[in-house]
């Protein structure tokens, strides 16, 4: 319950997105991918274990509308979840030699630099997510750090492409947020946590969240497609979900935006492998055509 498993696409999807990238351009390191997953999902574990702890702490969690946390629930005591996250943190760092290894001291910055985040977000004296700045952590860790990191670790070099496509996961990682930041708006503001939902008021929040998604699957298709070919519009056919998503995230309150939020997770599922087959399969008809 506290690790969240579900919520675990939003650090999977941009690793597995780099890789279909570095795919495409004949870079990709493949002992390096098990690895980068692995260290991905223990970076949002323990962001997911130490937010649970946080807001136990300053009482975010005494009225949620959302699904239980361990800490408040007293289900897990404080000192049992510190002791986890920390354990969680230290298995990232050791996994992730090997990356470093690889492709140098930049990854082992890139890697200490999210611990640093995972803990900053609802933890320390100004916690991200209490000064309305964690949508903008969301978009930056699981998106352009994420993507660019990944590809870097595969080929070494920087890419701008990877870059423009960071963008997309970058967009539906902080709607994810946004979702469960919009349904938690007066029990948040209660507490004195400042989301971006609190601080903007419910329907910019959730304008917001249309202007994303629509973002996520326009911006990165046409500027990859400039070059890459017409695939890479792929990820288009997903636009009726996601304003099916977006009608219900303008129209529904409290508990009702769990559906919201659950859809949303999909939605970036299916995104990540519409893009990634966009990839794949740009490189192969690039590849066929000039055989």
């Amino acid at each position: 319950m506290a690790v969240r498993p579900w919520s675990l696409i939003a650090s999977a999807a941009p690793v597995i997105l780099a890789t279909a990238l570095a795919v495409a351009d004949g870079t990709v390191h493949w002992p390096s991918l098990p690895l980068l997953l692995i260290c991905a999902a223990l970076i949002q574990i323990s962001s997911n274990l130490i937010n649970d702890l946080e807001d136990a702490k300053r009482g975010a969690d005494a009225k949620r509308v959302g699904p239980l946390r361990a800490v408040s629930s007293g289900l897990i005591t404080a000192r049992s979840m510190r002791n986890v996250s920390m354990m969680v943190i230290a298995a990232a760092y050791v996994i992730g030699q090997p990356l470093v290894f690889r492709a140098g001291w930049e990854i082992l910055l890139i890697g200490v630099v999210c611990l640093i985040a995972a803990w900053a977000y609802t933890g320390g004296p100004f916690p991200l997510a209490y000064h309305g700045l964690g949508d903008a952590a969301a978009f930056v860790f699981f998106g352009l750090i994420a993507v660019v990191g990944t590809y870097y670790v595969h080929a070494c070099v920087w890419s701008a492409d990877s870059f423009i496509l960071a963008l997309g996961p970058g967009f539906l990682a902080a709607n994810i947020l946004a979702v469960n930041n919009i349904r938690d708006i007066p029990t948040d503001a209660e507490v004195g946590k400042r989301t971006l939902a609190v601080r903007i008021g419910s329907k910019s929040a959730r304008r917001l969240y249309v202007a994303l998604m629509l973002a996520a699957i326009i911006v990165p298709s046409y500027f990859l497609s400039q070059h890459r070919g017409p695939w890479l519009w792929l990820p288009a056919v997903a636009l009726p979900y996601g304003l099916f998503l977006s009608h219900m995230v303008l129209t529904r309150n409290g508990a009702e935006l769990n559906k919201a939020l659950a859809g949303t997770a999909m939605f970036y599922v299916l995104y990540m492998v519409l893009m990634a087959v966009a990839l794949v399969t740009s490189y192969s008809v690039t590849s066929y055509s000039v055989t």
